[in-house]
């Protein structure tokens, strides 16, 4: 039953009438609403109480006497609530269709004749078309009197004739659309505008063209129109349009390379964008103070200048250039050093309690870019800290390396350790960072070196002990920069056999950009748009190929021990 009546009065006393009449009476009652609705003019207003008084079927039913049952009720509000009346109280009555009197056509067969959609049934019947339910087989039904299909076809016969010249659409026609929009298509034009535009070349509604390049475009995946649009967003369709947004693409570019409206292109954006943003690494250490920040433009602000200035300290001669560069990054003083650690915590603090009011479904721009903001202040003080340490590394793992390391592994494990350990200082107990990070770097080469140690003797010979009698040359630093140099050319050299996808995916798990540490599977995915599993795909099939440019370039790769 029907509860959406515009006018509480009618939907009264159609509960009156459904409880006390008998089946005749509410059919009665239903011919005399249906008579009265072909009467009704939607520009003009009607008393309530007149028109309750005329399709009474029972006069022991009283007429509502609530104030506003004698005001005015609009045309088209009449209109609606006359049509749910009668279909309310047809339905009540429990008719089977067989005993109707007459020819009761369904929805399909109505459809049929008329040569019309369904769903132009259902507007039809928001325009006038009066239904009724009966028993078919058992259960309630829609059906349409002929009675009254011919008053409605007879009232409207240039809307039933648009609607059935609408549908019957020849081959030729449709033909004629598909060739057209392709051409469209090939010149530019997006879903939306060559829709459009075919409407009104033709003659026809926008949504009978959509339809049709659809129906097309599902037929005959291979010779799509739109190829994109003629199926649903997969994850990698959603991920391949976020990538390109990030790459500055345009949106009207990115709507009209997809066969998508700009507002699918948004929202697919903002809903990648917010996935990007749960899948971010924001654990911190925690403080007291955070919650009682007031100021963040202090906490989150540059650190204080060094008092008095640091003079830049002078690199020795003959370093390598990743020793050399290490000098031209000042130490930081103790207040610098607890001022970034503050705002490398709170910053992430404060992201990850913004990121508990994110709705991935409906995400926010304006939340989302402050979790962003935050998060790109919280990288950029990490590499600050980190930077301002690397020469505290080179300085422990010059008193660790033997004769069987290599200083430059060391340097990189060690660089790791750091950088662990700046992300678990606490920088409230009052410590030096270098002090927390040299027993961290320390503890690390204590558990790796001896399992290395261990590995090699594993595998000795009896040709190794007549190898450390001998004597040993050694290159000198220059020899190994432009070793280091021509494997760098070589590198960049097999990485141009890549796509783009593959180039990032295995920079960023090697830390080959040297930008950033290497990152895990779910940190590369998590950037990327994509799942682990679909990172550990890609970079199997890179390294594949990197094998194979190898092999055609006769690159000689370093030994393995």
């Amino acid at each position: 039953m029907h509860t959406d009546y515009r006018s509480p009065e009618i939907r009264e006393f159609r509960d009156q009438q459904l409880r006390l009449a008998s089946r005749r009476e509410q059919l009665d009652f239903a011919d005399r609403a249906e008579r009265l609705l072909d009467q009704v003019d939607p520009r003009r207003s009607y008393p309530q109480n007149a028109l309750l008084t005329q399709i009474a079927a029972n006069p022991t039913i009283s007429i509502p006497s609530a104030p506003s049952a004698s005001a005015k009720l609009s045309g088209s509000d009449v209109s609606h609530d006359l049509r749910l009346l009668v279909e309310d109280v047809s339905g009540a009555a429990n008719l089977p269709i067989e005993a109707a009197g007459e020819r009761v056509l369904t929805v399909d067969e109505l459809s049929r004749q008329f040569h019309v959609s369904t769903k132009t049934i259902s507007r039809w019947r928001q325009q006038g078309l009066v239904g009724r339910r009966f028993v078919v087989d058992g259960r309630q039904r829609v059906g349409f009197l002929q009675s009254s299909v011919d008053r409605f076809v007879h009232g409207n016969q240039e809307r039933v004739r648009r609607g059935s010249r609408f549908r019957q659409m020849t081959d030729s026609e449709r033909r004629e659309i598909v060739e057209t929009a392709r051409r469209m298509a090939t010149a530019g034009c997006g879903p939306a505008e060559v829709a459009r535009q075919l409407g009104r070349q033709m003659d026809r509604s926008v949504e009978t063209i959509r339809c049709q390049i659809k129906q097309h475009d599902r037929a005959h995946p291979g010779e799509a129109i739109f190829p994109d649009s003629a199926g649903p967003l997969t994850d990698e369709l959603r991920t391949k349009i976020y990538q390109q947004y990030r790459r500055g693409e345009p949106v009207e570019a990115l709507a009209k390379r997809h066969g998508r409206t700009k507002t699918t292109i948004y929202r697919v954006v903002s809903e990648m964008r917010a996935q990007w943003i749960l899948a971010l690494p924001l654990d911190f250490v925690p403080n007291d103070q955070f919650p009682r920040v007031r100021n963040e433009e202090v906490v989150l602000g540059p650190a204080p200048e060094a008092n008095p200035p640091q003079r830049k300290p002078r690199a020795p001669s003959g370093l390598p250039t990743y020793l050399a560069s290490l000098y031209e990054v000042p130490l930081l003083t103790r207040e610098q050093e607890g001022h970034l650690f503050r705002r490398f915590n709170y910053a992430k603090y404060r992201a990850s309690r913004l990121r508990e009011k994110l709705d991935p479904q409906r995400p926010q721009r304006e939340l989302m870019a402050e979790i962003e903001r935050l998060y790109e202040v919280a990288v950029s003080t990490k590499n600050q800290i980190v930077r301002a340490n690397l020469r505290l590394v080179v300085s422990i793992a010059k008193r660790h390396v033997g004769s069987h390391e290599n200083f430059f592994e060391l340097v990189s494990d060690g660089n790791m350790s750091l950088i662990r350990a700046a992300e678990k200082f606490d920088f409230a107990r009052g410590n030096k960072f270098s002090t927390y990070a040299s027993w961290a770097i320390m503890k690390n080469y204590a558990r790796t070196i001896p399992d290395e140690l261990k590995y090699r003797d594993r595998y000795r010979t009896s040709h190794d002990e007549m190898f450390g009698a001998t004597q040993e040359y050694r290159s000198d630093w220059y020899e190994q920069e432009s070793a280091q140099s021509q494997r760098k050319s070589e590198v960049e050299k097999i990485m141009r056999r890549l796509d783009d996808r593959e180039q990032k995916i295995i920079m960023h798990r090697f830390g080959l950009d040297h930008a950033q540490e290497p990152r895990t599977l779910k940190e590369v995915g998590a950037a990327l748009g994509v799942t682990k599993e679909r990172v550990r795909q890609i970079e199997a099939r890179a390294l594949s190929k990197l094998r194979q440019a190898v092999a055609e370039e006769k690159i000689d790769l370093p030994d393995e021990e």
